[in-house]
């Protein structure tokens, strides 16, 4: 793994507001796709517009550090059963 990060990252299309542009009245010529990254900062939910080229490696860090926390939560099942349950042995 190379990159991690907690958060999520979401795909928008987006409306300008103009009445006679073609994205006010067919949902299928919106603008976009953009994408949003969010995430928590000092506690903070902080959001940011990333390039379409970044999204990728911002969904690959998402994933990565998903499967972090499956390890750990994993590897704490395993300790508290291996340190209480009674020796089989």
């Amino acid at each position: 793994m190379d990159f991690i990060s907690s958060g999520t990252l979401l795909c928008r299309t987006k409306t300008c507001g103009r009445p006679s542009c073609p994205c006010a009245t067919d949902p299928e010529a919106r603008h976009g796709p953009y994408f949003e990254f969010n995430r928590r900062v000092d506690g903070h939910l902080v959001h940011r517009v990333i390039p379409a080229v970044l999204a990728p490696r911002v969904r690959q860090a998402l994933e990565n550090y998903r499967k972090i926390q499956d390890l750990l939560a994993e590897w704490e099942r395993e300790t508290v059963k291996e340190l209480l349950e009674p020796e089989s042995r």
